[in-house]
């Protein structure tokens, strides 16, 4: 991707925003017309809800897929995790193909995509076909999510309403996962678990829609980077299999030791490429701000520990606890409800405090959420960690949400697709590896205790292969 030189190391341009650095007061930059800029909100806001939606409808959805397609628990982990898995990958090329043919158009081109997978995983009779309508939806993500970012970013170029705007963006993100476990259960008791992903082929479909009537906005002028997307998703591709398999085979087995390999040997040529490129799709100069590296950091390990939790709540409500899709969907707006709220309102109150004191705050009311999950047993209801659910929430709205809007902000408003291409690769990183690595532990410890409990309960060892099956 193509972009404007570095600031030097350790300096940041006068655009340049730390975290904990205070917003400056209103520029007199040109805005859109209030019509035009809810237009735009509303249109960026529904594709990010779009993609979010999709994680948590299909995770939902588990389950039924299990039970009746016979899926084992890594497979299982597989569905969630191929559509992240190419979102993370894709993500940051996907930026570049928005600023070189229009943002608008890739936004467009993303949302017909993502309907084409859910149709695929519709009409999908096998594990291979959920899993292949899952990458092609990851796909359309990819496209979605960095030119929604870079068309709020272009389109709100004074620093304080592009806060607002991309903290309201990133808090849809939060509706979309609220509202995917509701809308699986509420079709789970009706209908077959493929409907499920007819409600992401609709939201697509409105999101389109509204699209149609944003403007065109197009980055600095540049070029693909083949090389620096061939190795970017080659590693990410190699770490998201090594630790889903690893939960099967063992993490020190040796294809797994090869996986593990690979994917430090080609993010290290990732990186190698990148810095050697005219036009690199992510320009290595960005982490010399401290304040970057940190946001792209926090970006990472708040979606690592926001999807992680979301798809261990809903598999163990639903597979220990024996609750509907529905119910479990009610349990865990505690989670996604609170989160939305408070990244909103964050993303109104950090012109007076800064980036700094929410996230920090966020982080340390998580790691105390997080603890207070350790405590969980099969029997224990919920009526005794729904607060644990709205601590998370509330650390999770103020890490998400000020960490992505710091991402632009920390740059000028001609790299805001560079911007929020990386920002969206480092969440998306921190989603599929959240999911890859508790989901795949969650398995693994499913089958190193199954022996066990197999025998106590006197199961003769003859029938132990189809029951660990």
């Amino acid at each position: 991707m193509a972009s404007t030189p570095s600031p030097a190391p350790g300096r940041l341009k006068p655009t340049d925003r730390p975290p904990g650095d205070r917003l400056p007061s209103s520029q007199n930059s040109h805005q859109p017309s209030r019509r035009a800029a809810a237009v735009t909100l509303v249109a960026m806001c529904l594709g990010a809800m779009t993609t979010f939606l999709l994680i948590t409808a299909s995770v939902s959805a588990l389950s039924a897929i299990q039970d009746d397609l016979h899926v084992s628990p890594t497979g299982l982990v597989w569905i969630p995790s191929a559509y992240t898995l190419l979102v993370a990958s894709l993500v940051m090329s996907a930026g570049t193909i928005g600023n070189l043919y229009g943002r608008k158009r890739a936004f467009l081109a993303g949302a017909a995509v993502m309907i084409i997978g859910s149709l695929t995983v519709y009409t999908a009779g096998s594990t291979g076909g959920v899993i292949a309508g899952q990458l092609v939806s990851g796909l359309g993500g990819a496209l979605i999510l960095p030119n929604s970012l870079a068309i709020l970013g272009a389109a709100f170029p004074d620093p304080h309403r592009r806060t607002e705007v991309v903290t309201a963006w990133a808090a849809a993100s939060g509706i979309g996962l609220a509202a995917g476990p509701l809308i699986a259960g509420t079709l789970l008791d009706h209908f077959h678990w493929n409907t499920v992903f007819l409600s992401t082929a609709a939201l697509a479909v409105v999101t389109m829609a509204a699209a149609v009537f944003v403007a065109e906005s197009r980055g600095p002028v540049g070029r693909l980077d083949i090389p620096g997307q061939i190795l970017a998703a080659l590693g990410i591709a190699a770490l998201v299999y090594a630790l889903i398999e690893g939960g099967h085979d063992g993490y020190t087995s040796p294809r797994i030791l090869i996986a593990w390999f690979v994917a430090a040997a080609a993010l290290s040529g990732f990186v190698l490429v990148e810095r050697a490129a005219r036009t690199p799709m992510l320009d290595m100069g960005l982490f010399r701000s401290a304040s970057f590296s940190a946001v792209m950091f926090a970006a990472a390990v708040s979606l690592f520990g926001f999807t992680g939790v979301a798809i261990l709540s809903v598999l163990f409500y639903e597979r220990v606890q024996h609750l509907s899709a529905l119910d479990v969907g009610w349990r865990l707006l505690a989670f996604f409800g609170v989160y939305v709220v408070v990244a909103y309102a964050t993303g109104r109150v950090i012109r007076r405090t800064g980036f700094k004191l929410p996230l920090t705050v966020g982080f340390l009311v998580g790691a105390a959420a997080t603890a207070g999950f350790t405590t969980l047993e099969p029997t224990t209801p919920y009526a005794r960690v729904w607060w644990l659910y709205v601590l998370f929430g509330a650390a999770s709205g103020m890490v998400a949400a000020p960490s992505t809007a710091a991402a632009l902000v920390s740059v000028s408003h001609e790299r805001a697709g560079m911007a929020s291409g990386a920002v969206n690769a480092f969440r998306q990183i921190g989603s599929v590896t959240g999911s890859a690595l508790l989901g795949a532990l969650l398995a693994s410890r499913l089958r190193s205790r199954l022996p066990d409990r197999l025998d106590a309960h006197h199961v003769p060892r003859a029938a132990w292969p189809a029951v660990e099956h």
